[in-house]
């Protein structure tokens, strides 16, 4: 098997950092025969129901469509069956993926990861990056196998994490740079050069998915990480404090000097607040109040007056 072969292509995924995949896939030279995604959800503001990113820029690619709520079984995995894929791409698509799933490719069921692999496996690899200060990260390609990211590697390319990175800054240009990696992936495939290399498990690091508790700000830590708390969880779900009583989101934030009490508001100027926290301080760069777009940290304090002495959490 030689030669710049075409493939067909089945394409899994929800997320808009999915998107950057389709299109790289829909310009290569394969032939994307389906894409599956979810069905559509109420929006957060209403009872119209949303389609995923994937659904809207499969739409407007003009590829043939599968909104459904699984492939494990019926409608999804007729679907998925039928059109007699090469290769399934998989990219945040969020189902765990059984045997009889991935074996329907005749050539590879192939995941695009947002980190280097064996690295950070699991749901949440571009925030927990952020979370634990990681200088550099990446994205990976996997043959899938019945693991959560543990099948062997096709490609592995880094990526700096910049000083102003949050989640969605890094994932949205991780899923630039993956775009890119899964075509490649799949040209090997189809050419016959791939060489997937085993994952050694020794060297395994894991990203979970983040909870609700995981949100909220313990101004007991020590700046950085609460700062990096910020990070990763920008600009959504956003980490949480309170402030008189009510939730404050905290969309950007800096490690600051002084300290005091942890929680307690040390200094307020034109840039907004400073807050105590286990080590040094906090200063709270952009914050939105309930039912208030985001802010300033200077726009905060003009619209809330928040006196140094006062508490958050």
């Amino acid at each position: 098997m030689g030669g710049r072969r075409s493939i067909r292509v089945a394409f899994l995924g929800n997320d808009e950092w999915s998107v950057p995949s389709l299109g790289s896939l829909h310009g290569s030279r394969h032939d994307v025969v389906l894409v599956v995604t979810r069905t559509p959800r109420p929006s957060r503001r209403g009872s119209d129901v949303v389609p995923t990113p994937v659904a809207a820029t499969a739409a407007r690619l003009g590829l043939p469509l599968a909104e459904v709520d699984t492939v494990t079984r019926g409608e999804g995995l007729d679907r998925l069956a039928a059109g007699r894929p090469d290769v399934l791409a998989v990219v945040a698509y969020g189902e765990i993926l059984p045997e009889h799933v991935l074996s329907l490719p005749t050539i590879a069921p192939v995941n695009l990861h947002f980190s280097l692999l064996p690295r950070l496996r699991g749901a949440s690899p571009v925030q927990t990056a952020l979370l634990h200060g990681q200088r550099v990260t990446g994205v990976s390609t996997i043959v899938m196998d019945a693991g959560v990211d543990t099948g062997p590697i096709l490609e592995r390319v880094e990526d700096r994490i910049r000083p102003d990175d949050d989640a969605g800054s890094l994932g949205g240009r991780l899923a630039e740079v993956g775009g890119r990696v899964l075509v490649s992936s799949i040209d090997a495939l189809a050419d016959g050069s791939a060489r997937p290399v085993p994952q050694d498990d020794a060297l395994a690091t894991f990203a979970p998915k983040l909870t609700a508790e995981d949100r909220t700000i313990d101004w007991t830590a020590p700046a950085p990480t609460i700062v990096n708390l910020v990070r990763a969880l920008s600009p959504s779900p956003a980490a949480t404090t309170t402030f008189r009583g009510e939730p404050l989101k905290v969309f950007r934030a800096a490690t600051a000097g002084g300290g005091g009490e942890p929680g307690s508001i040390g200094a307020v100027d034109a840039d907004g607040v400073v807050v105590a926290a286990g080590e040094a301080s906090v200063r709270l760069r952009e914050v939105a109040p309930p039912g208030r777009k985001r802010m300033s940290g200077g726009s905060f304090v003009n619209g809330f007056r928040p006196e140094p002495g006062e508490r958050l959490g």
